[in-house]
């Protein structure tokens, strides 16, 4: 073997395997071991199919920028994505160029390089169109400016070129046509004569797999492929610090992380799909290898048939060479990249995961500083009903502070967990506002009535058994409720009895100027009753009042310490009053009917009948032993109830 051809040899062993394929010899592995046969065509269309999906994802990406970190991590795999985009077209264009040399037969030219020469010749002629329509445009142009015989020229001249740009036209139209059959590859079969122009659909719905001489380089970026968007206020540190908010963040990163985890496997698919389709292409590069050491192994022949088939087969070994590594140059290149590509996402899952997990320990150190303020709150609320059964031995006051102990309970269990889990306090403020507004307005009446129930309980307020009057009418408690108040009715007059009727009124009555309700001091259980007796004139009234007095005296005597006890009771309530002595009265005034005595004492409540009764018979003993002393009238009636 001569020098000349020694030297080529080395020129094109050496290097395409020292620099180009080392690392494809080391990942095809086992796989090279086996000599399999390289790849066909039906493995490219779904190679290029696998790659274009896995470049959509980019957009899924897209949607999860929140952060600006998250700006530079989008920026940097678009870069990327975009150059491992074209290298798969690179590696397609040239792989099927090489299959469709392989299936020429007898000198014929390959479906593949008729393809392209037919593709050449439909790009002049549209260039011939275009290049017609112009300079028409310009003769036209220049056809008002012109006048004379020159004129006369240049319109001749229009419309032979008029005549040239219909036979472009019609030479184009044809050509588009044999393209298209040309394409369609004889009735859609995806073979190696229409393997080209399936690449060439392909990547026309992908501007970054265009080819270099449109593209300008190998791995152009697309610049129809949209921007990230710009970063003005980040997602999820935009709806509040509260509670909701915090979940719906952590949701959110979340969701974000397995965007990115399936964004990886979906790189260690391709991968793995180029990984597949580069162990043949390595197998037979290293097939070749040692058929070229062979011919460099064997002696030179003085032959020139030898020589000429020497230099044939060194030919076919170079073309098929560059045929090899141009196929395989792009999924060396596509590798490293799809490896770069998958760190900086895994670096992007890295720095999602710190955000997750420093959002939920956030999140659990305020739901603890929530359990805590609610675990005080509850503690207090148990010190306050252990201090009130402790101290307060009033029973009736005992429910009163039982009851104000839960509605301050869940009053502030309420706003204390509104405040945790409000995202914005400003707008739940304002919310509130207009919702306490419209209950305001819409429950005036039932809030009027829950404010009016702690009137009642109060201090000076009524209890279950309390005889009260209320618009007009008299009745016992029976019960108080947060709404309404309800009494047993009883019947006027100085000897009330139950009517058998309950009589329900809205608490809110304590705030009615017209209602009036009218109840016994707490402590005391007394009424004011009057009797009066008409006299003749000519009687000794001073004898009269005097042995009248003395009659109700009689029987006031014995529960006289009863009504101080209750006279001492509002004295003790009432420091700055001073309540006069409860004993019976008397006082004398002139009528048209004669001369009246009336006396005033004080009964029981519930002995007031069988105090009447017996003062009244007291009276009439006393009247009887006078004998000068004549009745015209007598009455009792209660002063107040």
């Amino acid at each position: 073997m001569s020098i000349k051809y020694q030297s080529l040899l080395r020129l094109l062993s050496a290097p395409l395997l020292t620099i180009v394929l080392a690392g494809a010899f080391t990942q095809a592995g086992a796989q090279a071991q086996n000599n399999p046969a390289p790849a066909g065509a039906e493995g490219i269309i779904p190679f290029l199919d696998q790659t274009i999906v896995w470049y959509r994802q980019l957009s899924a990406q897209q949607q999860l920028v929140s952060e600006p970190s998250d700006v530079l991590f989008l920026s940097d795999n678009r870069q990327t994505a975009d150059q491992i985009v074209s290298l798969s077209f690179e590696f397609a264009r040239a792989r099927a160029q090489a299959l469709g040399a392989e299936v020429s037969t007898g000198g014929a030219a390959s479906g593949s390089s008729q393809y392209q020469r037919l593709a050449e010749l439909t790009a002049q002629a549209d260039q011939k169109v275009q290049q017609s329509q112009q300079e028409l445009d310009g003769m036209r142009a220049r056809l008002n400016r012109t006048a004379g015989s020159k004129r006369k020229t240049l319109q001749a001249t229009i419309a032979e070129t008029e005549s040239e740009l219909e036979l472009f036209k019609a030479k184009r139209d044809v050509l588009h046509n044999f393209l298209q059959v040309s394409a369609s590859g004889g009735g859609g079969k995806k073979n190696a004569v229409s393997l080209p122009a399936q690449i060439e659909e392909l990547a026309r719905t992908v501007p970054a797999a265009a080819a270099p001489k449109e593209a300008g380089s190998s791995s152009p970026s697309s610049p129809n492929v949209p921007s990230p968007p710009a970063l003005t206020s980040p997602e999820h540190r935009s709806t509040g610090t509260g509670l909701f908010a915090v979940v719906s963040n952590l949701f959110g990163l979340r969701r974000k992380m397995d965007s990115l985890d399936d964004s990886i496997r979906q790189t260690d698919a391709l991968a793995e799909s180029a990984k597949s389709l580069r162990a043949p292409l390595v197998a037979k590069i290293r097939e070749l290898t040692q058929k070229g050491d062979q011919l460099a192994a064997q002696a030179d022949s003085a032959d020139p048939a030898g020589l000429a088939q020497e230099k044939k087969d060194l030919d076919a070994l170079t073309a098929e060479y560059k045929q090899l590594s141009a196929s395989l140059l792009p999924l060396g290149r596509q590798a490293l990249l799809l490896d770069l590509y998958k760190r900086s996402t895994a670096s992007w899952r890295s720095a999602v995961y710190s955000q997750y997990a420093s959002e939920l320990k956030g999140l659990l150190v305020r739901l603890a500083g929530l359990g805590i303020i609610l675990g005080l709150v509850l503690g207090i609320s148990e010190i306050w009903r252990r201090a009130t059964f402790r101290y307060v031995t009033d029973a009736r006051r005992r429910n009163q502070f039982l009851l104000l102990r839960r509605i301050v309970l869940w009053g502030l269990i309420a706003i204390i967990i509104a405040v945790a889990f409000a995202s914005e306090l400003g707008a739940i403020t304002t919310f509130a506002g207009l919702l306490t507004a419209g209950i305001a307005v819409a429950l005036q009446n039932v809030i009027l009535s829950v404010a009016g129930y702690f009137f009642l309980i109060g201090k000076y307020g009524v209890r279950v058994g309390d005889r009260v009057q209320v618009a007009g009418i008299t009745g016992d408690v029976v019960d108080i409720g947060m709404v309404r108040l309800h009494l047993m009715e009883v019947t006027g007059g100085t000897s009330p009895r139950p009517t058998g009727r309950v009589v329900a009124f809205s608490n809110a009555v304590v705030f009615q100027a017209n209602a009036g309700l009218f109840k016994q001091f707490p402590g005391t259980s007394f009424l004011w009753h009057e009797i009066t007796l008409t006299l003749q004139p000519e009687s000794d009234y001073r004898h009269i009042e005097e042995r009248m007095l003395n009659a109700v005296n009689k029987v006031y005597a014995e529960y006289r310490e009863r009504m101080e006890m209750q006279r001492r009771t509002m004295e003790r309530s009432l420091h700055a009053i001073n309540v006069s002595s409860l004993a019976p009265e008397s006082r004398v005034r002139l009528t048209g009917t004669g001369l009246e005595v009336v006396i005033r004492y004080p009964v029981e409540l519930n002995s007031a009948t069988t105090i009447d009764d017996r003062i009244t018979r007291e009276l009439l003993e006393a009247i009887g032993r006078e004998p000068q002393v004549r009745l015209v009238s007598a009455h009792i009636e209660a002063q107040s109830a």
